[in-house]
């Protein structure tokens, strides 16, 4: 079997094609490979090289290719060619592994390299020109949608822990049909070491795995096999969540990994605070987790001058997300197009400028201090109530009666 260099572009671009000829015998692997034999987009271009780093290190450099020592114990560098980088790893065995790490011994046998592989789909080599190379049952695996473990599951996953997310993430993007059995057999058999992983890998596994298109299944069955709990502790809605992925798929909205994470957990700050300590999320990660389930919900039937009260106190994002939530947690069909139009409304909505500052309010006779904020932010509420009709004179009016006990 080969791929045909012509249809990639990847494979053909100047950048490509000067890294190969710089390296000699090597191959594309893995994604790349994969990908480019389902016709899916590639966005990371990994080669594999019978060499040490140390000499694909010094036959980039001497072709004046930039070369980034990204992790020469363990066989990787990076090439950067143009606007491309290209991770370059040598063929490796293992010679010890604790389930977290290994420490590996450079080959030049490429079977070898293969059987150190996580999963047969993976473990898929092409030659510049095109020419593929399985050793094992890759390309068929690929074509029957089958995320089979290279040789013994539980030794694979033995040698890396984070194999058992893996396995999940995988099957929901590339598998069809029940999840392969002595993997997942494996996969439970090991939930209990998921603990030993960093927190930043579990989560880079997770997301990757709420990206995919409909990654509910796969999550029931982690829920059923007791892994899913092990992440994410507490009373989880996988409903919700697959209400929302049937919305991207019908809106054609791109595939949010945080609020679909949202959308898993229950409505509260604290749920959404807990996840994110356990996962280690970035504080922008954390903060929109916190908003889109905390406060109220934004119901289909809010008011149009209600909606734009919301637009201006919470934002737009913040309202986005509040509303995605709602209608994955309505029945299918119900208020859908008003759910859209609130959508709508947010894509469009500009945000009107108050025109009072704290100084106009110290011009009016009040003492710097607490009480400024509180008159701004009184008469504030009366224009955003108003639906921020008041102009400018209107406000120092409102702002003036407030001073005078009038209001």
């Amino acid at each position: 079997m080969r791929i045909d260099p012509k249809q990639h572009g990847w494979m053909t671009a100047p950048e490509t094609l000067a890294v190969m000829a710089a390296l000699g015998e090597a191959r594309f692997v893995g994604g790349a490979v994969r990908n480019a034999l389902l016709g899916a987009a590639v966005a990371d271009i990994d080669i594999a090289v019978p060499m040490p780093p140390s000499e694909s290190l010094a036959l980039l450099t001497n072709k004046g290719i930039k070369v980034i020592q990204t992790g020469m114990d363990h066989g990787t560098v990076t090439a950067i060619a143009g606007t491309h980088a290209f991770e370059i790893t040598s063929l490796r065995r293992d010679v010890e592994t604790d389930g977290r790490h290994a420490v590996v011994a450079f080959t030049d046998d490429w079977a070898e390299d293969a059987a150190r592989r996580d999963f047969t789909i993976n473990a898929l080599y092409a030659s510049a020109d095109g020419e593929i190379f399985d050793y094992a049952t890759g390309v068929e695996d690929l074509i029957a949608g089958k995320v089979r473990f290279m040789g013994d599951a539980r030794r694979r996953i033995a040698e890396d822990y984070l194999r058992v997310l893996r396995l999940f993430r995988f099957h929901a993007w590339y598998g069809k049909g029940e999840i392969d059995a002595e993997g997942l057999h494996a996969a439970a058999e090991a939930k209990d070491r998921l603990k030993t992983l960093s927190a930043e890998r579990v989560a880079k596994e997770l997301l990757r795995l709420l990206e995919a298109g409909n990654p509910a299944p796969v999550l029931r069955v982690m829920a059923a096999t007791g892994i899913l709990p092990e992440l994410l502790p507490g009373a989880l809605q996988l409903q919700r969540l697959e209400r929302l992925t049937e919305l991207d798929a019908d809106n054609f909205f791109p595939r949010d990994a945080i609020l679909r994470l949202a959308a898993l957990l229950p409505d509260n700050e604290e749920a959404a605070h807990a996840c994110a300590d356990a996962l280690k999320l970035s504080n922008a990660d954390r903060l929109r987790l916190e908003q889109a389930l905390g406060g109220d919900r934004i119901k289909a039937h809010v008011s149009a001058r209600e909606a734009r009260a919301l637009l201006y106190r919470i934002g737009v994002a913040r309202f986005r997300d509040k509303v995605m939530l709602q209608w994955a947690a309505s029945a299918r069909g119900a208020n859908a197009l008003k759910f859209r139009m609130l959508l709508e409304m947010a894509a469009n909505w500009q945000r009107p400028r108050f025109a009072l500052t704290g100084r106009d309010v110290i011009q009016a006779g009040v003492a710097e201090g607490p009480e400024v904020g509180r008159v701004l932010a009184a008469v504030e509420d009366w224009w955003v109530e108003g639906d921020f009709a008041a102009d400018e004179g209107a406000l120092r009016g409102r702002m003036a009666d407030i001073l005078a006990g009038k209001a």
